[in-house]
């Protein structure tokens, strides 16, 4: 299963375009995965998703000022716990570790990181208390965060250890009765052009990681992954799977993929944001939030069984 895109995805995507503006909203799809079937039917889990904050970049304030309006949000919308998806820091400024993380406890909620392709692994887990991999449980969920990024790379990487790790916490949310949702910042899938062409490939784990998710994919919901500034990005062409890119927090581009019909689905949204999620029974919702508006896009992901 290595990585290949099908039209399958595309049709689904531009299906549940179509419904979701008939609904009075941006963009949306209705995502009825059959895992979430076995969350219980009174617990909806609700979390939220910052990515690529990119503290310093310029050598300028801008993004500071992102971080910090997006702090004021996350305070306030709903949702128990925080996943940052890396890039936390500009092309390695350490230093800017300490301003991130005195925005971040402003927040009021737990907010649990995971590096990018900018951040140097030691003084990311010295600076921010975090040894990767780890993996965060809520309620029913359970939310392996893993480091498949390397410095001055673009493309992803799991090697033995990791993965062995991944299929673990796999088996043990079996035995608990949890669902996961896998964060890293590298999206696994493999894309083209018109997309940026960054993931992990083949040699470096990518075949692995699919032959573990497939053995799990009555519990696996989504991967989630930061990365490409391109809004929520995402494909759904390996079994049960979605994989999502969500937006950054301080810039996101347009690269017209809807338009190019390029293989998955592209929210038309890209101003910089948030991303809340909520997964319940009925299906898993996803909200793109504009710093300093209202929510314009909404994805409910609907997947029937096939």
């Amino acid at each position: 299963m290595g990585g290949h895109s099908g039209t399958a995805s595309n049709k689904l995507g531009r299906r549940a375009f179509v419904r979701s503006t008939s609904g009075g909203l941006a963009a949306g799809y209705v995502l009825q995965l059959p895992a979430l079937q076995a969350a219980p039917a009174d617990e909806p889990v609700e979390f939220l998703v910052a990515s690529d904050t990119h503290l310093g970049y310029r050598d300028q304030a801008t993004a500071e000022k992102q971080w910090r309006a997006a702090a004021r949000e996350l305070a306030t919308l709903p949702g128990d716990l925080v996943l940052h998806l890396g890039d936390v820091v500009d092309g390695g400024r350490v230093q800017l570790y300490a301003t991130y993380k005195e925005i971040r406890d402003s927040i009021g909620k737990p907010v649990y990181e995971i590096p990018g392709n900018h951040d140097p692994l030691d003084e990311f887990e010295k600076q921010l208390g975090r040894k990767l991999p780890y993996a965060v449980e809520h309620k029913w969920l359970r939310i392996p965060l893993l480091n498949n990024s390397r410095l001055k790379s673009h493309d992803g990487f799991l090697d033995d250890e990791q993965l062995v790790w991944l299929d673990q916490q796999c088996r043990q949310a079996a035995k608990a009765g949890q669902l996961v949702v896998i964060a890293m910042h590298v999206p696994a899938h493999k894309n083209l052009h018109p997309d940026r062409g960054w993931y992990v490939k083949p040699a470096n784990g990518q075949t692995q990681l699919y032959e573990i998710l497939e053995k799990h994919a009555d519990r696996v919901v989504c991967l989630l992954h930061g990365h490409f500034h391109n809004g929520v990005r995402g494909w759904h062409d390996h079994g049960p799977l979605y994989e999502m890119t969500c937006p950054s927090v301080l810039y996101n581009l347009d690269r017209k993929l809807e338009e190019q019909q390029a293989p998955g689905f592209n929210l038309p949204e890209f101003r910089p944001g948030l991303t809340a999620f909520r997964l319940s029974r009925e299906g898993l919702q996803i909200r793109y939030k504009p710093l300093g508006v209202d929510f314009s896009a909404k994805k409910s992901l609907d997947r029937k069984k096939s």
